[in-house]
């Protein structure tokens, strides 16, 4: 008998452990609150303290600036704003402070000399997105693409018509035009326009200047060459942001392609490519040469491998590694975030990229933080 109780006592401990550990840990695919919200944007955009002061600059004097001033999607979630709400606030603040030159106002002249500004913004409750491309004379673009998401059944607007969008929605009328923009447009105009995104026309476009129009016959001899982008030219701010509900948001800002021909608008304002989010798997966004890797879809890519279980670094390394296979030269990478608060990130390994910068602010990091990746 007293053996018997032993055993009949030691079954009801198990049981009690049992439902202690259901009761404390979550289900499977559910994240701890702990390690929620996680705030993850492409590219280590710094100051040198919460106060702001600039820590240096980059290319043509833009402002390098950390996560907490580039991106305040953190204190945003702090007070009580919603996932839309921090990434809207955390692109806009890389709009104003034109990080690296490369988002927002004044940098990316096009062949005519005019910056253009490219935004999205994705809910992964509802999949709803906006989104604005060749976005002229308003600068807060993703703004604007948050307006696209509120006020109309559409998903992307485009040129004139975006901007005459934004006035109507309350924006005004800005000169995107900057002194650090016309000194650059200025200086590729006295290096016969190089380099630019033209092939196959006459006059040579590798050697002078346009107007270019089409040859008689054309002879395609094209090579595969190392992408005119560079990690000085960044491109692109990325956001995903998840929820302590696990609510998924993700968005993106840009001026384009510097020397980009009138009209082109590459992966940032594209479902998919730029980024993507699913509350119901995770977020990514993706950043480097949109006119190749928006032909791949990446950020819907990872996204997907992501649903069926994949680690989000796995899933960004298998996204650059597709890419690989047709364009190995391209500059590019892909952050991604699953709803179980894991991270991670993953770039095409050319001359001068080796490694890949990201800031990620999570409850378990007691700052922003800067985090590193080899390429692959």
């Amino acid at each position: 008998m007293a053996a018997g109780g032993g055993g009949g006592r030691a079954a009801v401990v198990v049981l009690v452990v049992l439902v202690l550990l259901l009761v404390v840990l979550p289900p499977p695919g559910v994240a701890s609150a702990a390690a929620l919200p996680v705030v993850i944007n492409t590219w280590a955009f710094r100051t040198a303290a919460e106060t702001g002061v600039p820590e240096g600059t980059g290319a043509g004097g833009a402002v390098l600036c950390r996560a907490a001033r580039c991106s305040p999607a953190w204190r945003v979630l702090e007070s009580g704003g919603s996932e839309l709400d921090a990434v809207e606030r955390g692109c806009g603040q890389c709009e104003i402070d034109q990080c690296d030159g490369s988002v927002g106002y004044g940098g990316s002249p096009d062949e005519s000399g005019e910056t253009t500004l490219d935004a999205m913004i994705m809910d992964g409750n509802t999949m709803e997105v906006g989104a604005v491309a060749d976005l002229r004379r308003v600068k807060n673009a993703i703004g604007v693409a948050r307006k696209v998401i509120e006020y109309t059944k559409h998903t992307l607007l485009v040129g004139e018509s975006a901007s005459l969008f934004a006035v109507r929605m309350g924006f005004p009328y800005e000169d995107l035009t900057t002194q650090k923009s016309l000194s650059l447009y200025s200086e590729w105009l006295n290096q016969s326009c190089q380099p630019n995104y033209w092939k196959n026309v006459v006059p040579d476009s590798s050697k002078s200047c346009g107007p270019y129009k089409r040859p008689g016959e054309v002879t395609y001899k094209e090579k595969q060459t190392i992408s005119q982008r560079s990690v000085q030219n960044h491109d692109t701010i990325g956001m995903v942001i998840i929820g302590v509900s696990g609510t998924v948001v993700s968005g993106t800002s840009t001026n384009g392609a510097v020397h980009k021909i009138p009209g082109r608008v590459g992966d940032s304002p594209i479902a998919g490519a730029g980024s993507y989010a699913d509350s119901t798997a995770g977020g990514a966004a993706a950043t480097g040469d949109g006119d190749i890797m928006m032909r791949f879809l990446p950020s819907y890519q990872a996204v997907e491998y992501m649903r069926m279980g994949t680690d989000p670094t796995v899933a960004c390394q298998k996204v650059i590694s597709r890419i690989q296979k047709y364009a190995p030269k391209f500059f590019g990478a892909i952050i991604c975030a699953n709803t179980t608060g894991s991270y991670g990130a993953s770039c095409n390994k050319i001359p001068g990229f080796t490694q890949f910068h990201f800031m990620v602010s999570s409850p378990l990091l007691s700052r922003p933080t800067e985090q590193v990746v080899d390429c692959i």
